[in-house]
């Protein structure tokens, strides 16, 4: 394996199987899992009602391409269309969320006639060359080199961002301001798209405040720019409020009353359940405006789709949105209280099962330094307690909370208790180095 291919833990453990919301490694011992493979794991570990679509479908054809129907796969394309709020809207099935970004970017940049992106600070949309290209984090940035030229703007971190301590209207008036001053100081004055993820995943569940993408998008409608919402990570009812992340910023969107929408959104990860899926949907102006032909050998796979079906029908009818705000927000309320007392702590944040926990060096003021060490000891000592977690951020000292959206409250209990043992362990470390250098 190449040496950028990164693993968690000092010593790494293979997970050898899962159900619910636990996993077990190679040795036997039992995790409970509240980072499902990166926000993938939706339902639940080894659900029943995926394996056997699978398996009924596998038992028919595995592959055949986008040369021929796809039953379950148009069946999706139906579900997914509907679901999006997109009037017309078309859907293409891709095999990650790294993919769907490159071609969110492809449709708008035919469209638009332009390779001119804005994207958000802090942000990440994927591994690929063009991927990357719209990261503004620099430890996903191999190259400065990319197929599109990228401005990057404020808003989406807002904890160590200048504007912080602004209330939320004047938050978001700073950054609409600033968009707006990008566009006339630094773009040709025709730029293709601006990208945003509604909460920033990789970057460590950072999000604006509730309106800030809705503001946004009277900008981009007078330059006439295309707006893309990333839902990779935020989609299917993940942040409990509303079904699509992008819904919290515009009135009315919960409520299928929105009086806009986004003209394309980037899908994967938790609609396939671990099953290799991800997709564009968008209007169909957009969506057939490429000038070329082009199919997908994998995107939209028999199997795939038939799981992603079965997935997301055990979502809608077990209502687990829901789930996600109550669990989540019992969850969250939990943390906070962590934070008054750790002041290790810097900043608890997120929206149903997607929480952050930013660390910091405590007495070094506020936001206060990034201590990615604490991060890394804290995860360690979680992993000892049973529990696995996710860490990211610009600075790699966020803890990523994002179990499988059927957590129980119970099971949300336990997994609390582990984490808060281990930053407790954490910070009592720190504190003592601390002492020790006063002295």
């Amino acid at each position: 394996m190449p040496d950028w291919v990164a693993v968690y833990y000092d010593e790494p453990i293979e997970i050898d199987r899962g159900e619910g919301r636990y996993v077990w490694d190679g040795e036997g011992r039992r995790y409970l899992d509240f980072f499902g493979g990166i926000l993938t794991t939706m339902t639940a570990h080894a659900l029943p009602e995926v394996a056997k679509a699978v398996s009924e479908q596998a038992g028919k054809v595995l592959h055949t391409s986008t040369l021929y129907l796809v039953r379950p796969a148009v069946e999706l394309a139906e579900r997914v269309a509907e679901l999006s709020g997109i009037p017309d809207a078309r859907v293409f099935f891709t095999t990650s969320g790294t993919e769907a970004t490159d071609l969110a970017l492809l449709l708008a940049c035919c469209y638009r006639r332009s390779n001119q992106i804005l994207a958000l600070r802090n942000s990440y949309h994927g591994r690929s060359f063009t991927a990357i290209g719209v990261t503004g984090n620099r430890n996903w940035s191999a190259t400065s080199l990319s197929p599109v030229q990228t401005f990057y703007v404020h808003g989406g971190y807002r904890y160590r961002s200048p504007f912080r301590d602004l209330p939320d209207d004047e938050y978001i008036a700073a950054c609409v301001a600033d968009l707006e001053d990008v566009i006339l100081t630094q773009t040709a004055g025709d730029v293709g798209a601006f990208i945003a993820e509604p909460v920033q995943g990789v970057g460590g569940f950072t999000m604006p405040p509730d309106g800030l993408l809705g503001a946004f998008r009277e900008v981009l409608d007078r330059h006439g720019i295309l707006w893309i919402s990333d839902e990779v990570q935020t989609g299917w009812g993940r942040t409990g409020d509303t079904f699509w992340g992008w819904q919290a910023h515009v009135p009315g969107a919960a409520e299928g009353r929105a009086e806009t929408v986004p003209d394309l959104m980037t899908f994967a990860k938790g609609l396939g359940n671990g099953l290799s899926i991800g997709g564009v949907v968008a209007r169909a102006d957009i969506m057939n405006s490429l000038p070329a032909n082009s199919i997908s050998t994998f995107g939209g796979s028999p199997v795939t789709t038939a799981g992603a079906l079965a997935n997301l029908d055990y979502l809608l009818d077990h209502d687990l949105q829901a789930n996600a705000r109550e669990v989540g927000g019992w969850l969250l309320g939990q943390l906070r209280e962590l934070a008054a007392e750790q002041p290790i702590v810097g900043d608890v944040r997120g929206k149903g099962l997607m929480l952050g926990v930013e660390l910091v060096r405590p007495g070094t003021g506020d936001p206060g330094e990034p201590a990615p060490e604490l991060a890394n000891a804290a995860l360690e000592g979680a992993r000892r307690r049973g529990l696995l977690v996710g860490k990211g951020g610009l600075h790699g000292n966020v803890f990523r909370i994002a179990p499988p959206l059927s957590l129980t409250r119970s099971e949300a209990e336990e997994g609390f208790a582990a984490l808060a043992a281990a930053i407790r362990e954490a910070g009592e470390a720190a504190g003592h180095e601390v002492g020790g250098d006063a002295s």
